[in-house]
């Protein structure tokens, strides 16, 4: 009677290595090549209910202090890390992650009952097989219980309160998985751009410590050097420790800088908008327009100080218009506190 016992627990053992190895190899097709799950709770990232988003072990959330504008959409930001793996910090660009890391960007709004409703998750994952980052979209099905793999982006008509509780109406536009590699390609490489040291050096609300020195100490990122020496992206809303042109460039650097920049998708342009930029007519300082065509509505300078009415950089920003309207992607209402905060900033330049 031992043999056939003996072959059962042998074959109980097979049984269980296979589901391990299935389970393992759920991202990659049969030839070994990833491939993205077709729904967003195939992943396991959360626990309980899904649209609750509450993280299992290993997966953590973040923030960032000057986040970039969707049509005041709710988002919830997170990191999978392989197991054993940490990210390694950079000064520049964003942190070093390792293979096999998702970034998970979750898109809500704030329904007139103040509820909150979700729209679409968007994944990055790089991938270990060439080490390049990977794009797709995931749109919430309207029972809110999971959500569907979907390439193709779709117009979303919604009703939504904004950050002052004032309703808006919009057709929310969620990017195909294309236009998510317009903003996100640099020199034809695809890469994260809001998680950069200098956007997560900061004490979030109700936590004790700085959100990079958490990581450093949970073991999750190594390299990092003391916190001094850390460069901070100023929060754009922090009037009390940041001047008004130190948050309008954070702004301009978050919203605008991946394409305005060498190598981006706007470089054609001449107009480059990073935070350490100091070139005056990098800027836009009383540069012409290279390539806006109509969408510069007659004006003639990029940015004129002291001048924020006839500045093309304002006047583009204050438009839903398509041709006009910048940044072309991510938004289709206007960010009233982000516009005021430009025109404040090139109000008060001086000339």
């Amino acid at each position: 009677m031992r043999k056939p016992c003996l072959f059962i627990v042998i074959f109980i053992l097979v049984i269980a290595v296979a589901q391990s190895c299935k389970q393992k190899s759920a991202q990659t097709s049969g030839t070994g090549v990833f491939q993205f799950k077709e729904k967003l709770s195939d992943y396991g990232f959360f626990t309980g209910v899904l649209k609750d988003l509450v993280p299992r072990k290993g997966v953590f959330n973040y923030e960032l202090s000057t986040p970039l504008f969707t049509d005041y959409a709710v988002k919830d930001r997170f990191i999978v890390l392989p197991d054993g793996q940490s990210m390694h910090y950079t000064d520049h660009g964003a942190l070093d992650f390792p293979d096999s890391t998702f970034i998970v960007k979750n898109f809500a709004y704030r329904s007139p009952s103040h509820q909150k409703i979700m729209i679409e998750t968007r994944l990055l994952f790089k991938d270990p097989a060439d080490k390049q980052w990977k794009v797709m979209n995931y749109l919430w099905d309207n029972d809110q219980r999971d959500a569907q793999k979907w390439i193709m982006g779709k117009k979303i008509p919604i009703t939504f309160l904004d950050d002052s509780g004032q309703q808006q109406s919009t057709v929310y536009q969620m990017p195909n998985t294309n236009d998510c590699k317009r903003c996100h390609i640099n020199n034809s490489v695809l890469t994260p751009i809001g998680p950069k040291a200098r956007n997560l050096n900061f004490v979030r609300g109700g936590q004790p410590q700085n959100q990079l020195m958490q990581w450093a100490t949970g073991g999750q990122l190594q390299g990092l050097p003391a916190i001094e020496k850390v460069p901070v992206l100023p929060g754009w809303k922090d009037s009390t420790h940041f001047t008004v042109s130190e948050r309008a460039r954070a702004y301009l650097d978050v919203n605008c800088a991946h394409c305005h920049t060498q190598g981006g998708d706007a470089y054609n342009t001449g107009l480059f908008l990073e935070y350490e930029q100091t070139g005056a007519d990098h800027i836009g300082i009383m540069k012409s327009p290279v390539s806006a065509g109509g969408g510069a509505g007659g004006l003639d300078y990029d940015l004129i100080p002291g001048d924020a009415l006839h500045s093309i950089l304002a006047y583009r920003m204050n438009s839903v218009e398509p041709g006009t309207a910048m940044p072309e992607l991510a938004r289709t209402v206007i960010h009233k506190e982000g516009v005021a905060l430009i025109q404040q900033w090139i109000n008060e330049m001086k000339k």
